[in-house]
């Protein structure tokens, strides 16, 4: 495989530092954007490399033991290693030409970064498990990442960056999206159906640890002021520090496009302008994973599992995870034809009804298995990623979407042409519809997969069109998605002026109204009998507007009524038998089982139904009277403003005290938030847990299709991910007051970076 010089492509930044890459062929111009996210975001590849390599305790310590395990148990890097070998020679090309520059790029880039400084870490030789070890990667293979663990020099203190390899872009991809279908929530749903009863499952439809967030919107051009499509949006995540997108312009003769990134992952997949034609997506909230319950037996020296078809044997292997400050962490890693054994029941099982005089000479056990398609078809889509940067009409990419896998998403594009696109990408499996709703059994027929997936939905584009995670195009393929709220509130936003510009759209992006808030507010305005503070306290809310304001002291007032409402309702007797459920299972999966959390999200729900013994209409309005006079008795309202309680609280993998905390242009990083789970500008807390904000708008975008230099976008924090430059926490003000910074795309309103070879 012929290598790109390193030397290629020429960097140029905007005001925001926001880099815009030339090079004279798409290699080159690959090779580029590894390299200045390496230069940029080097500290934050280096532990998503480790988290998809299942070697992040090594650094972060034992906090991130659950997901190594988790990530090694799954093979993610292995996934990640077949499918580069299953791809075509131009897109495996391309692919290593950026792993290239990423390589070229670690050096400078671990210097800028404080981190690497920071950890104390200490060459080790390499480990051996008390058994036989295959680790997740190609080639020697040790419990210890020693590539990232090489001293700067003799004696010297800190971590040195792991070197990568072709297929690492890949594993990052599957590491951030191998929970985005949500197959934990199969256990949350079989636990609800077998304690309450299947009729109750429904009541708790909100798939995942927090609610789906992401909006998108598509306006034609005879509801524009230019007469040209606008694209507009903001992807919702777990807010991360640095910002999980990457601003970026990559350009060469074949194309020109400016988007949002992934650090670590080569091209524009998400959300891209191209000048002639630009797309974006959201998360359809399908269901491509399943779990099986399978039977597994240890003897002769070997692991099998019970199929369809009887006993067959397991892949199986120990791999040790290395962690900081802490005793290594042996992990069985075991397949079966169905897939990685990503959870076990240690309870051994006497007798399981099948070859039973075989049986009592083995220890049987119970397990669950994941089988995801990128490791059964050797197929993450990446070949869709360089189709995407060279499409010029919708046309083209609706061709490039016909390769995407994973994850699955709704999908929205327009073309200068007044071409438009709504349809959903990615592959899901054509199998037995229980697959989708519960853990099936492994040994029982019917459940297996064939080779066929479901062909991909589309409508045809009639005027505003949203997508937000709502059923809608992508019901066919799906369990459980958002509730309506946003989806409805946007298009009704929308439809009030005739005329929109992209600068319009901030209007939309930071709207506020919490319409979900209705059925605990009529339950309030019911109440009778309340002392003169419940009263004072019930009459404040039935006059509040609704909306999620951070300056709104009755938002808060809300927010903690609604707090205390659902602590209430988690400890109910009539909720009882789900206490407990996330104890037993890896911590990974417990988001999904958390009792609190589920009643949260499922309020509107549990307060309007008459399915749950126990809590009839009369016992559900007694609670909500004990919450109301229990917050007004406590005088916990007063004077206390929403974004006093909502704060950010992004994630970060910051090892060390040495790195100081950061402060956004005298604007701290965990200011107040405005906005709420079920608003257009869905900052998600968890009521009943914290009011503090984890999820929000990774990014902020308007595609305006009449001028690119028209569009406008925003991340939180800032371009850079090296504290202290002047573009690590530049554009946070605006992100946290709705603003957008403009794309520029004109080479003369840019800088040249010049860097000494």
């Amino acid at each position: 495989m012929n290598r790109v010089s390193e030397t290629a492509g020429r960097v140029y930044r905007d005001a925001w530092g926001i880099p815009h890459l030339r090079a004279g062929d798409p290699y080159e111009l690959a090779f580029a954007q590894g390299r200045v996210t390496a230069l940029d975001r080097a500290w934050q590849i280096e532990v998503e490399r480790r988290r998809a390599t299942g070697t992040s305790a090594e650094i972060l310590g034992p906090d991130a033991v659950p997901w190594d395990r988790f990530a090694r148990q799954a093979r993610l890097a292995d996934t990640a290693e077949r499918c580069l070998h299953a791809l075509d020679g131009d897109t495996a090309r391309w692919v290593s030409a950026y792993m290239d520059g990423v390589n070229a790029g670690l050096p400078e880039g671990a210097r800028r970064a404080p981190e690497f400084a920071a950890m104390e870490a200490t060459p080790r030789e390499p480990r051996e498990a008390a058994g036989p070890v295959t680790g997740p990667v190609t080639g020697p293979v040790t419990g210890s990442d020693a590539a990232g663990l090489a001293a700067t020099g003799p004696g010297a203190r800190g971590l040195a960056p792991g070197r990568w390899e072709p297929w690492t872009p890949l594993a990052i991809w599957l590491s951030h999206h191998i929970l985005f279908a949500h197959f934990p929530a199969k256990l949350w749903r079989e636990a609800v159906a077998d304690r309450l009863g299947p009729e109750a499952v429904a009541l708790f439809a909100a798939d995942g640890p927090g609610t789906g967030g992401s909006n998108g919107w598509l306006v034609p051009g005879d509801r524009t002021a230019t007469g040209a499509a606008l694209i507009a949006g903001d992807p919702h995540r777990f807010i991360e520090d640095p910002g999980f997108y990457q601003q970026i312009r990559l350009a060469c003769p074949e194309f020109d496009v400016v988007g949002l990134a992934v650090p670590g992952v080569p091209g524009i997949a998400h959300f891209g302008h191209a000048g002639s034609v630009a797309w974006a997506i959201t998360n359809a909230m399908a269901d491509n994973q399943d779990l099986y319950r399978e039977r597994l037996r240890r003897g002769d020296g070997r692991i099998e599992a019970l199929g369809p078809d009887g006993w067959r044997p397991c892949e199986a292997h120990v791999e040790v995870v290395e962690v900081a400050g802490e005793t290594p962490v042996e992990v069985e890693v075991v397949e079966t034809e169905r897939g990685p054994i990503v959870m076990a029941d240690a309870r051994v099982r006497g007798e399981t009804g099948h070859d039973r005089e075989r049986e009592t000479d083995h220890r049987v056990w119970e397990a669950v298995s994941l089988r995801y398609p990128p490791r059964v078809r050797r197929d993450l889509g990446f070949a869709a990623l360089p189709a995407l940067l060279r499409a010029k009409t919708v046309a083209d990419v609706d061709r490039a979407l016909d390769r995407w896998a994973e994850p699955v998403n709704v999908v929205l594009a327009a073309d200068t042409g007044g071409g438009l696109l709504h349809r959903v990408a990615g592959v899901v499996p054509v199998r037995h519809p229980d697959n989708a709703l519960r853990v099936v059994p492994a040994w029982a027929p019917g459940h297996g997969w064939g080779d066929r997936h479901a062909p991909t939905p589309r409508r045809e584009v009639g005027g505003i069109t949203v997508m937000a995670n709502e059923r809608g195009i992508a019901a066919p393929f799906g369990v459980e998605f958002a509730p309506p709220y946003r989806a409805d509130r946007i298009r009704r936003l929308l439809g009030a002026s005739p005329r929109w510009s992209a600068g319009d759209m901030a209007a939309v992006h930071t709207d506020t109204l919490l319409p979900s808030a209705g059925p605990l507010l009529d339950l309030l305005a019911g109440l009778d009998g309340l002392t003169p503070e419940a009263v004072r306290l019930r009459d404040r809310l039935l006059a509040w507007d609704r909306r999620m304001d951070a300056g709104s002291t009755d938002a808060a007032a809300y927010a903690v009524v609604r707090a205390e409402v659902v602590r209430r309702l988690a400890a109910h007797p009539a909720l009882a038998s789900l206490a407990g459920l996330d104890a037993g299972v890896p911590e990974v999966f417990r988001p999904w089982l958390a009792l609190t959390p589920r009643v949260a999200y499922a309020l509107e729900s549990l307060l309007t139904t008459g399915l749950l013994p126990g809590l009839d209409r009369a016992a559900i309005v007694e609670l909500v009277r004990a919450a109301l006079e229990d917050v007004a008795a406590g005088g916990e309202t007063t004077g206390v403003r929403w974004g006093d309680l909502h704060r950010l609280a992004p994630w970060r993998a910051l090892p060390s005290p040495a790195i100081p905390p950061p402060v956004d242009g005298g604007v701290p990083s965990r200011a107040g938030l405005p906005g709420d789970h079920d608003c257009v500008l869905s900052t998600s807390s968890v009521p009943g847990v914290t009011h503090h904000c984890a999820r929000g708008p990774a990014a902020r975008y308007v595609w305006d299709l009449a001028r690119r230099d028209g569009s406008l976008w925003i991340v939180p924090f800032g371009a850079s991910g090296v504290p202290g430059d002047p573009h690590w926490r530049d554009q946070h003000p605006l992100w946290l007051r709705g603003e957008l910074a403009p794309v520029i795309t004109d080479w003369n309103r840019l800088t040249e970076e010049r860097h000494d070879p």
